[in-house]
């Protein structure tokens, strides 16, 4: 049996992306029987029913990914207690057209990490709305609520071993929910 696919989607287009540097941690983790592939959303353009007949390359391309991969990863920040809005563009522009959802019924995985106190658990509660009008199954736990502070990463830029160990805790359930669905 090959490895099931993974699309993983980092909701900031920030070159330091602390949400970016995170997710080429995870992946990074122990998730046998998945292998892991970005997609990029910097360059949708932003969603209008108007380029329906004839949607832009960018468009087409990521429709192309998202539809070919078995699952997801979602590793976002929060902005003003929300999705960025990167992402939820990204959302919609593989959800349509209509009758033509890109998402599929598949499982995905969410969380992201911030300075602030709470992480990204606001974020996440929308995301989850979100993904589940577009028929992604989220997997509900352990819920993962990073704050970023000093330490977080080692001086070589990895991840802590204390956050390692609880990320490769979720990634180990992940796994295993990933499976089952798509079983």
């Amino acid at each position: 049996m090959s490895d099931i696919s993974v699309a993983v989607i980092v909701g900031s287009l920030r070159k330091d992306s602390i949400n970016r540097k995170l997710a080429n941690e995870v992946v990074k983790l122990n998730a046998p029987g998945l292998t892991f592939r970005f997609v990029e959303i910097g360059d949708l353009p932003l969603y209008n029913f108007d380029f329906e007949e004839s949607p832009p390359p960018a468009v087409i391309a990521f429709r192309e990914q998202i539809a070919a991969a078995q699952a997801y990863l979602f590793i976002s920040p929060e902005y003003n207690r929300s999705v960025p809005g990167v992402l939820k563009n990204a959302i919609d522009v593989g959800s349509r057209p209509m009758g033509h959802n890109s998402w599929g019924k598949k499982p995905g995985g969410l969380f992201g990490a911030s300075p602030g106190a709470i992480g990204t658990a606001v974020m996440q509660a929308h995301a989850r709305d979100v993904l589940a009008a577009v028929g992604v199954t989220a997997f509900s736990g352990p819920e993962v609520y990073l704050t970023i502070k000093d330490g977080f990463y080692t001086e070589n830029g990895e991840l802590n071993d204390g956050t390692k160990k609880f990320l490769q805790g979720w990634m180990d359930g992940y796994v295993a929910f990933v499976k089952k669905l798509l079983a």
